[in-house]
């Protein structure tokens, strides 16, 4: 049955595992200077990667909205590239958006370390179930959301990468379009980047807030943490 975290239970009943908390801070380790090396610091701008981050702070604050915001974000979009990616082990293409994952010209190691895209969202949901969801996740993803959309808009490069540069990481949450090689068509851009927010907030952010909220134990505002006996 549910039940709130209350602060005379043991403190293993309450805390994300040790291990786990050394085993991601060790993946985000490794992560971090390898895609900083590899394609700058912009690259860090796409929501899956702020994604990772708030994971990070999730884990060791064992705070719900910390766990809950990236929820909110990532699970649906997540879920289509792990269809996409089984799909391709098996030989289907749905998507193409992870046929990056079979280019034998990217290095294996960096193929390797994007395979947080397959994992990080069943460690969420593992999180919120374990932490419980707090609702004040769909709002606040929301506006950091619209946020990165509009910098990335106004202050990021258009595709397609420039040849001097291809590792140039470009259309970042994908503001121009689905396509890293030109910009969309079909819509004048500013009515598009309204577009994008509006699609995000009702299609993608608003049922996976349903979703969680239904699922999952609510979280308390005044709790760390809830779990389940």
């Amino acid at each position: 049955m549910h039940a709130d975290t209350t602060h005379s239970q043991p403190a293993h009943r309450r805390r994300v595992p040790l291990w786990l908390k050394g085993a991601y801070t060790l993946f985000i380790a490794i992560l971090v200077p390898h895609y900083w090396q590899t394609y700058g610091p912009t690259n860090f701008l796409f929501f899956c990667d702020v994604a990772a981050f708030f994971t990070l702070a999730a884990v060791w604050l064992e705070r719900p909205l910390l766990a809950s915001m990236p929820a909110i974000g990532i699970l649906l979009p997540q879920a289509l590239w792990i269809i996409d990616f089984l799909l391709a082990l098996c030989g289907f293409r749905m998507t193409g958006m992870t046929d990056y994952m079979f280019d034998s010209s990217i290095p294996l190691f960096s193929r390797g370390l994007s395979l947080f895209h397959f994992w990080l969202p069943i460690l969420l949901v593992w999180l919120n179930w374990r932490l419980g969801y707090d609702q004040r996740a769909l709002r606040a993803w929301t506006v950091l959301a619209w946020g990165l959309v509009a910098f990335c808009y106004l202050c990021m490069p258009a595709p397609p990468a420039p040849p001097e540069d291809p590792q140039r990481v470009v259309n970042i949450n994908y503001v121009y379009g689905l396509s890293d090689k030109q910009p969309q068509q079909w819509l004048p851009q500013p009515l598009y980047v309204l577009a994008e927010m509006a699609v995000l907030a009702l299609l993608i952010f608003w049922p996976t807030h349903a979703l969680l909220s239904r699922l999952f134990p609510l979280a308390t505002h005044d709790e760390p943490t809830r779990t389940i006996v």
